[in-house]
C-alpha cells in the first residue's frame, strides 16, 4: 500500500516546480518574457532557417525587421491622430 519511492519522488518534483511556477512574481517572469518575446519578434528570429535548406536569406531577414518596425511606427501614429481626433490630446 506503500507508494513506490520513484513515484513518491515524481510527485514530490512536480508539487515543488508548480510551487515555483505558481510564485514566480509578475515583474520578473511575464513582464520579461514578453520583452523577450517582443524583441525576437522585431529581431526577425522566427525568419532565421525558414529557406530551403535551413538558411537564411540576409535581404529577407532585414525586409523582415524593416517591415515589423514600420508597423511599430504606423500604429504609434494612427494611435496618436485617433487620440487627436477624439480630442484627448
Amino acid at each position: 500500500m506503500n507508494p513506490e519511492p520513484k513515484d513518491r519522488e515524481q510527485e514530490s518534483r512536480e508539487a515543488l516546480e508548480r510551487v515555483a511556477r505558481d510564485s514566480e512574481t509578475l515583474g520578473s517572469s511575464s513582464l520579461s518574457r514578453m520583452g523577450e518575446r517582443m524583441r525576437d519578434h522585431f529581431s526577425a528570429k522566427d525568419a532565421i532557417g525558414d529557406a530551403e535548406g535551413g538558411g537564411t536569406d540576409p535581404i529577407e531577414l532585414w525586409g523582415r525587421r524593416i517591415g515589423r518596425s514600420l508597423s511599430l511606427i504606423g500604429v504609434v501614429v494612427l494611435s496618436l491622430w485617433l487620440a487627436y481626433q477624439l480630442g484627448l490630446l
